[in-house]
């Protein structure tokens, strides 16, 4: 009789035996490969700019309310399934990128004017503006780490039926409505007491609790006009329009290596338009934002000319990427340790060049 084994699975809580684990290999809190680049080109790179921020934003804010015109004129129709679509995924798609940039505080020179955008974003996406800055700020410390990063969403072996949940958000809307309340009555999980600092706590849930005033106020506002309009055009976009975001944010790590000190292997930049580069807040050049966070959304498709030269190369397109995440999925589910062919071959091919076995080269 032939015995065939399940997969390793391990404990990607970071609270978890693998969390003591990477600390003893010195992969907590590490030092990361960098790409070199001249100090001085660096500097120019993380100055940050009112204007284009300011362009973005308005920009995204007419074609929002542009497409919310046409989604309104369209309510009561068979039309209003194409145009709510399309408001939700420019709603969710723009709001949920510059949310997170506004959360580094790199698109405004003007400090305030990040801030003031980060929470307003942060309402817009029921997503809580001092929860996500610290849960945020260890994935950039420990990037893909088991045991260490909190925002590593599916664990290997993958499950379809978790990632099918995810994509459409049907177990969302409960979850998050009980964690604000919990967090508006004063209460933190153990994990959220692990990585958000204590001084924090007070303003965590103060912004609960006007997220609830604000939601509540919108569901008034339904009840008033005997529909539920109001939260199709706030809040609700997260969930019905998160789509395309589902799988723009699966190519920024999946398939690629857990558990090394190298963006370059563990994050995945690809090419695509500049509409969807817009919405997207040129978060196509992850790889590039991880290694240097500091530098603005704006500048990073200048930092990859300057460092593509010492990384993978580039998926040539959104679908592109796609394909090769989902390929990763079905080989992970198979072999938890598989990762994506091109970038094992850069990684092995790294490891003789620092043993000094091969000359390095363009790649």
């Amino acid at each position: 009789m032939i015995i065939v084994s399940e997969p390793r699975k391990r404990d990607y809580s970071i609270l978890g035996p693998e969390r003591e684990r990477a600390i003893q290999r010195g992969l907590v809190s590490a030092e990361w490969y960098q790409c070199p680049i001249p100090r001085k080109r660096l500097k120019e790179l993380m100055v940050r700019r009112d204007a284009p921020a300011l362009r973005d934003t308005l920009l995204w804010i007419v074609i929002q309310i542009a497409a919310g015109y046409v989604a309104y004129l369209s309510w009561g129709t068979w039309w209003s399934i194409p145009a709510f679509a399309l408001y939700g995924v420019i709603y969710c798609t723009a709001a949920v990128s510059k949310w997170h940039e506004f959360s580094h505080g790199t698109p405004f020179r003007t400090a305030w004017l990040n801030e003031a955008m980060y929470q307003i974003c942060s309402f817009l996406t029921l997503e809580q503006a001092t929860n996500f800055r610290w849960t945020h700020t260890r994935h950039h410390t420990d990037t893909i780490i088991v045991g260490s990063d909190p925002e590593i969403f599916e664990p290997r072996p993958p499950k379809w039926r978790r990632l099918l949940h995810w994509v459409i958000r049907d177990n969302v809307l409960i979850p998050t409505v009980m964690r604000l309340v919990t967090h508006s009555f004063g209460y933190l999980s153990a994990v959220e007491r692990e990585l958000i600092p204590k001084s924090q706590h007070n303003k965590l849930f103060w912004e609960a609790r006007i997220f609830l005033i604000g939601y509540g106020g919108l569901i008034a506002a339904c009840f008033s006009v005997h529909n539920i309009l109001p939260l199709m055009f706030v809040g609700f976009p997260t969930i019905y329009g998160f789509f395309l975001n589902a799988f723009l944010i699966a190519t920024q790590h999946m398939g690629l290596y857990e558990d090394k000190l190298d963006h370059r292997i563990c994050a995945r930049t690809f090419y695509t338009n500049p509409i969807l580069r817009f919405f997207y807040t040129n978060m196509n050049y992850h790889m590039e934002h991880h290694m240097y966070p500091l530098v603005p959304y704006y500048n990073l498709p200048a930092l990859h000319e300057e460092i593509k030269h010492d990384c993978p190369a580039a998926a040539s397109s959104f679908p592109s990427a796609v394909r090769e995440t989902i390929s990763a999925l079905k080989r992970t589910k198979k072999d938890p340790s598989y990762v994506v062919l091109r970038y094992r071959e850069f990684a092995e091919r790294m490891e003789r060049i620092r043993q000094g076995g091969e000359e390095p080269r363009v790649v």
